[in-house]
């Protein structure tokens, strides 16, 4: 499961563009708790801790503990806004959590021994389709993430979403299909290998055009020979 983080946070009694420029000075970002079937909450935040933990993964994916005018609320991030030119954390948006919450979240994907796929060591290429996969899930237990193991798997292999155990409260959001989450491609060809390739097609046509040439003058000759005869 997901770490949990504990912020504390002041109550914004104020909102608006110029308001969130003044906490914004104060090395503060505003933010707001909805949902639970409360009224939104604007509150601020110390932007240096918020902005180590966009940065540091897993972002809508933790939830946090804000504690705010002496009650402890349980959230998950659900959404954030950047600065459009100077791209620093603007605002976020946190979703009210209970126990018997449920979310739909994008948790990543991660692959292990790497070292054990023939087809990698074979030079394949692991490609990936998707790099994050939508779970349903309780609030309270998202998965850090989801680790497919790649020991066996040749060049032609294709991984999908049955290849991982989920918890048995946790599913897939797509529900109708086995989707793949990454297959074993054949090993890429370089431009100049595409070049070699083309220039050693080439070589050998050119070789079986001259032995074909070299055939059909031998015929001639022979028959030039069988009509001096006759």
């Amino acid at each position: 499961m997901a770490q949990e983080y504990v912020l504390e946070a002041t109550v914004r009694d104020r909102v608006g563009k110029g308001a969130a420029r003044a906490l914004r000075r104060e090395n503060k970002i505003p933010a707001v708790i909805y949902g639970g079937k409360k009224p939104p909450l604007p509150i601020a935040l110390p932007y240096k801790d918020v902005n180590l933990k966009l940065h540091a993964g897993g972002f809508l994916t933790h939830v946090w503990t804000i504690k705010v005018g002496g009650e402890s609320i349980r959230v998950l991030p659900r959404d954030y806004q950047l600065e459009p030119v100077r791209d620093f954390l603007a605002h976020v948006d946190f979703l009210r959590i209970t126990r018997d919450s449920r979310v739909a979240v994008e948790v990543p994907v991660h692959f292990e021994n790497e070292e054990e796929s023939p087809g990698l060591k074979r030079g394949g290429v692991l490609n990936i389709v998707r790099h994050t996969v939508e779970l349903d899930c309780p609030a309270t237990s998202i998965p850090e993430a989801l680790t497919f193991d790649l020991t066996g798997l040749d060049i032609g292999d294709t991984i999908h979403i049955s290849a991982v155990t989920l918890p048995d409260d946790v599913a897939p959001t797509i529900t109708d299909r086995d989707f793949t989450v990454a297959t074993i491609a054949a090993p890429a060809v370089t431009p100049d290998e595409e070049d070699a390739a083309a220039e050693e097609a080439a070589a050998e046509e050119a070789e079986e055009a001259a032995e074909g040439e070299g055939e059909a003058e031998g015929g001639e000759e022979e028959g030039s020979s069988d009509d001096s005869e006759s």
